[in-house]
């Protein structure tokens, strides 16, 4: 979608400024504009005065890229992640919806895996809390 279609689209959307999305997302004004500059977020649309504006699909991205951050995907394998995601939601061929749906299948593989090793990790440090409350008597 051209950037002129999204602004056309814009309109019928709600827009919210740039310091409302990174407070409702608990991430930075400079995060929000990084991720726009490295492709994660597309192009936002911009008021009259230069502010950049997000419309809801802008921020459900953004809530995507703030989980899988959360399991530790680097920039390039969140870029990859949500190209597939991109082609399943979007208007490509059914081929080329099919094959991003395989490739999304063995991305949920390596989700929950990384969602396990998380889970391990925070159950070492639970052990390591009931060390130490316990030396503190």
């Amino acid at each position: 979608m051209s950037a002129a279609d999204r602004s056309a689209m814009a309109t019928e959307r709600v827009l919210v400024h740039i310091g409302e999305v990174a407070e409702k997302s608990g991430m930075s004004s400079r995060t929000l504009r990084h991720y726009e500059e490295i492709g994660l977020l597309p192009a936002t649309g911009r008021t009259e005065g230069g502010f950049r504006v997000y419309t809801d699909e802008d921020f459900r991205r953004l809530m995507t890229i703030r989980r899988m951050k959360a399991l530790s995907y680097s920039t390039g394998e969140m870029a990859e992640l949500l190209a597939h995601l991109d082609v399943v939601e979007g208007g490509a061929s059914e081929g080329q919806r099919d094959e991003s749906r395989r490739q999304l299948l063995a991305l949920l593989d390596d989700a929950v895996a990384k969602r396990e090793k998380l889970a391990r990790q925070v159950e070492r440090a639970d052990e390591f809390l009931g060390i130490l409350r316990g030396r503190l008597g």
